[in-house]
């Protein structure tokens, strides 16, 4: 079984978004560079700096599946059943719209019975590979529920000021992270990777 690993693009202050969901700058840092990474749907393509894509195209190669929210899952319109990744996706919503899911065929998987059960979906698409976890209330039920081995983030030098924050309702108590496993600075962006001390 690979690890459980939140990841998302932050600001200094915290934040993935503003409140209306706009991410602001957050991701300019995919239109950094001159190296062009292709991706499975919309956006076809990001321009990185070398080192961004070494370390995004490391992260992507690892993931076996990702595991969203209802909220970024109907914000994207479960990205027509194709997640720029590639990968297969576990939404965990309190109902499944089942009219989409009729619509759409792709990779796209639908937990009722909360975030254990949406990890544990995951873990079985992806076998030995990675399960990534969106940043919000899913990363703040997954790190206080003890399934996240490891916390990614590519900060961003922007401060948002109020939004939505990268972990919600989480006992800052109840959450000890180790040094950094990985800090690789890049134009726009620190790419760090936290293990989880349990």
């Amino acid at each position: 079984m690979g690890k459980v690993i939140t990841s998302a693009s932050a600001s200094l202050d915290g934040f993935v978004a503003h409140e209306n969901n706009d991410p602001g700058r957050l991701f300019d840092w995919y239109e950094a560079g001159d190296v062009e990474v292709v991706t499975a749907s919309e956006p076809a393509a990001f321009h990185l700096t070398r080192t961004s894509a070494d370390y995004w195209q490391s992260w992507v190669g690892d993931v076996g599946c990702l595991v969203v929210g209802r909220l970024l899952f109907d914000i994207t319109d479960g990205w027509q059943g194709e997640h720029p990744m590639g990968v297969p996706f576990v939404v965990l919503t309190h109902e499944v719209p089942t009219e989409w899911a009729h619509a759409h065929t792709g990779n796209a998987h639908f937990v009722t019975e909360g975030i254990e059960a949406a990890i544990a979906r995951a873990q079985e698409i992806a076998g030995d590979r990675v399960v990534g976890v969106a940043a919000g209330t899913i990363a703040g039920q997954a790190l206080a529920a003890g399934l996240v081995d490891e916390v990614a983030i590519d900060l961003v030098p922007v401060v948002l000021g109020t939004g939505h924050r990268y972990f919600e309702g989480v006992d800052p108590a109840a959450v000890r992270l180790g040094d950094p496993t990985v800090v690789i600075q890049s134009a726009r962006v620190t790419h760090m990777v936290f293990p989880v001390e349990r």
